[in-house]
């Protein structure tokens, strides 16, 4: 009973530190996984080594997946490949859907972009389809926030969820699949919410600023002109109304811009489709070569070095890749932290202890996941910190509950959405680009990071009673 104690006073510990201290997440994580060992009444030396191991096993298996990741990122942001994929999509959803074509954009751009980048790298054009279409940032912004969180919390290779397919040893193309599957739901419920929702607020439209304005070319202006008179005049826009206010911008193709996003998430499917089928010998290892995700992230990274980045010089290249391994410095020893904790509390048999007591009790076990998850979000904004901890926690536990790892997994990634709100720097990326009030932000915004972790819980419930009970 007392390792369950033990563990319990760690995690408060640890969401203490966190919330009401100026220490930051890693260094938080890697204390309370030595407290929670000591307490536990382990030795010094056995606690230091079961923090250190867990924390090389974690960076040896996703370290440098997060870093060639936070690269192609990168290259995709200062690229423009957002901006490109958002115009290539839209004359085929039509710019009555223009929502939906942000939405969509972002939930492809968020798989290897932070949403806190995405959401900034688009909410300019989110900003001129509002004022073209007269559609409110409710809206617009809304579903391009939305877009960007449903991947960057469900679809690996984002580094939370790729960190609890590692910690629950779940095949990384199997986490993808059950990832954009279970996100399809999610995306068309946002859909239904904003549009709802956006009908009982007062519109958000926003003004061009006097430097757009200056910015703009004269054909822009003309363009732009244009679409006022048909706006006047009743007339419905078309897409390539979009096109013209957009080419300053000297964007790259379309088709390199989706295929340096999607390759290697085909590439890892492709392993694990060839692994199903029981494919062996020289054909299975060349598959699983080119399908290891640091094998496909890589190949990502090259196709974004030498097409997606064409115009850049050397220096700016280079440039753009250390400002990426800077970013992802912080994600890999946060990661890696995570690891730690969850090998401490594997060392300390309290995670298999407390499942014990939970598979005994009349509670079902999928709650378990559900409600790790929505627990250690709701104090601390970081998504990702709650995923690698409630990884961390849960992982010891699997076996003996008796849950689908992949189910568990999404559940436990799934309820870490929820809320965002004033703790949360995304809840603050998108209220202040989208030019919202925090009042209104609150009542759209986090109302829909609510709801929408819910209406999932309830499909994640069904689909394990129906398939894995």
């Amino acid at each position: 009973m007392w390792t369950i104690v033990a563990m319990l006073l760690g995690i408060v510990f640890l969401m203490v530190l966190v919330i009401k201290t100026r220490i930051q997440a890693f260094p938080a994580l890697i204390l309370s996984a030595i407290l929670i060992g000591l307490l536990s009444g382990h030795t010094a030396s056995e606690t230091i080594s079961a923090v250190t191991t867990g924390f090389g096993n974690t960076m040896a298996s996703i370290g440098i997946v997060i870093g060639l990741g936070c690269i192609t990122g990168k290259f995709m942001e200062k690229s423009g490949a957002a901006k490109r994929m958002a115009l290539t999509i839209l004359p085929t959803v039509g710019v009555r859907n223009a929502d939906i074509v942000l939405g969509l954009t972002g939930f492809l751009v968020s798989i290897p972009v932070f949403c806190d980048s995405g959401f900034v790298i688009l909410s300019s054009l989110a900003k001129e389809f509002s004022r073209l279409t007269k559609k409110s940032m409710i809206l617009m912004g809304g579903m391009l926030g939305m877009g960007l969180y449903i991947t960057h919390f469900l679809v690996p290779p984002t580094p939370g969820p790729l960190a609890v397919a590692g910690a629950f040893n779940v095949d990384i193309g199997l986490f993808i699949i059950g990832g954009v599957l279970f996100s399809i739901p999610l995306f068309i419920f946002a859909v239904f919410y904003f549009r709802w929702v956006t009908k009982r607020h007062p519109a958000v439209i926003p003004e061009r600023s006097e430097d757009e304005l200056k910015s703009l070319t004269t054909s822009q202006r003309m363009v732009l002109d244009t679409i006022v008179a048909k706006q006047e005049r009743g007339e419905d826009l078309q897409s390539n109304d979009f096109h013209e206010l957009l080419k300053a911008e000297n964007l790259p193709p379309a088709g390199i811009s989706f295929a340096t996003l999607l390759v290697p998430v085909f590439l890892i499917l492709l392993n694990t489709l060839v692994g199903i089928a029981g494919v062996t010998g020289p054909v299975r290892e060349f598959f699983i070569l080119i399908g290891h995700p640091i094998t496909a992230i890589f190949i990502s990274v090259l196709m974004a070095m030498f097409l997606l980045a064409r115009s850049m010089t050397k220096e700016e290249a280079l440039k753009c890749i250390e400002e990426s391994l800077a970013d992802a410095g912080l994600i890999v020893f946060v990661t890696a932290a995570g690891g730690a904790l969850g090998n401490v509390i594997r060392v300390t048999g309290a995670g298999d202890l407390m499942a014990q007591g939970i598979a005994a009790s009349p509670l079902p076990v999928i709650l378990v996941p559900l409600l790790i998850g929505t627990l250690l979000r709701f104090p601390q904004g970081s998504g990702t910190t709650a995923m690698i901890t409630g990884a961390s926690i849960l992982a010891p536990m699997l076996g003996t509950l008796g849950l689908n790892p992949l189910i568990a997994g999404l559940a436990l990634c799934l309820t870490t959405m929820c809320p965002s709100y004033l703790n949360d720097s995304y809840f603050w990326v998108v209220t202040r680009f989208s030019g919202f009030d925090v009042k209104t932000s609150l009542k759209t915004w986090t109302v829909g990071t609510i709801l929408l972790p819910i209406f999932g819980s309830i499909i994640i419930i069904i689909v394990n009673m129906a398939f894995f009970s």
